[in-house]
């Protein structure tokens, strides 16, 4: 089952070709992969993201556990290392919630590249595997491959 949602909204889905509508945080979930999509679009907020884990945190087909497949190849906004620090408290506090396997991020721009590595040490411990990549192709066949080594 495939669900979509914009953290801006209050849990109401939305049809899957509104998807790449221009909302700062948008998210997808498939129950059957347990696999959540979420795309970061424009310039993001910390508010927005902390907004994208409390909707998920209510979000009544997340699955106890998600791999995830992070799209930042339209965000315009760069985050500070005081923000990628605060995300981690997200982390901590949703686990309770949903845990997090394989996460594979997307960053095209060389700084928002450069800090989605630092994030990926920081946000480590929270993930069984994290890894950022500058193409989605190559961020999906990573997911699958960490997919088919953990069966």
């Amino acid at each position: 089952m495939l669900k979509i949602f914009s953290t801006l909204e209050s849990s109401e889905s939305i049809a899957e070709s509104d998807y790449d509508l221009r909302m700062p945080v948008t998210y997808v979930i498939d129950t059957e992969e347990k696999l959540i999509r979420t795309k970061c679009i424009g310039n993001v907020t910390l508010n927005e993201v902390i907004a994208h884990f409390r909707t998920l945190e209510g979000d009544p087909v997340c699955p106890d556990s998600l791999d995830v497949f992070l799209d930042l190849s339209e965000t315009t906004s760069l985050p500070l290392s005081g923000q990628i620090s605060a995300v981690t408290v997200e982390f901590s506090r949703i686990k309770k919630k949903v845990r997090f396997n394989t996460c594979a991020v997307v960053a095209t721009r060389d700084a928002l590249f450069g800090m989605l590595r630092m994030f990926s040490v920081v946000a480590g411990p929270y993930f069984t595997a994290i890894r950022v990549f500058r193409g989605a192709s190559e961020a999906e066949e990573w997911l699958a491959s960490q997919k088919s080594l953990a069966k």
